[in-house]
């Protein structure tokens, strides 16, 4: 399957299948359905699925956000904030089947292309090193601590700044 996985942007025929992934691959943290259409709505131009043989094997979901914020687990936002200089990547989220293979930074590739300000996510499931290996570096705060609390024991806040041009 790996070999014919490629990233395209996320349609509305797709969210049934970015769900499907996300009970696989967040299972301590679920959300609605809800939730993927509406940032899929706020945020279009940022939404990826990891697709090939007629189905999801992963997905990729940022959009614009305030630096240092923190959104709520399967919370419906409404709109985007109006103070917002930075982007949370909300998830990035594969098959097993669908990992390992560089897929998983080809999607971030994709999105580091077409974003020139801090990229912040909240690292889960003992991500953290991969997380590091891509640029993100642990951001910590009482504040921020407090916030985390719903996402896990592991769970780190991260940031990856821009990229300074040579």
């Amino acid at each position: 399957m790996q070999n014919l996985l490629q990233w395209r942007p996320m349609t509305a025929g797709d969210l049934d299948g970015v769900v499907a992934v996300a009970r696989v691959a967040f299972p301590d943290h679920p959300e609605g359905r809800a939730c993927f259409v509406e940032r899929l709505a706020l945020a279009p131009d940022t939404c990826f699925v990891l697709a090939g043989e007629g189905r999801v094997a992963g997905y990729l979901i940022a959009y614009p956000w305030p630096l240092g914020a923190i959104p709520p687990l399967d919370t419906l936002l409404g709109a985007l904030p109006s103070n917002r200089d930075s982007w949370y990547l909300h998830d990035l989220a594969l098959l097993p089947e669908a990992r390992g293979g560089g897929n998983a930074r080809a999607g971030l590739d994709l999105l580091f292309a077409g974003i020139d300000a801090p990229i912040a996510l909240v690292s889960v499931n003992e991500s953290a090193a991969f997380w590091q290996a891509q640029g993100f570096a642990p951001m910590g705060s009482p504040a921020l601590q407090a916030k985390l609390s719903s996402y896990g024991p592991h769970a780190r806040y991260m940031v990856r700044s821009v990229p300074k041009p040579v």
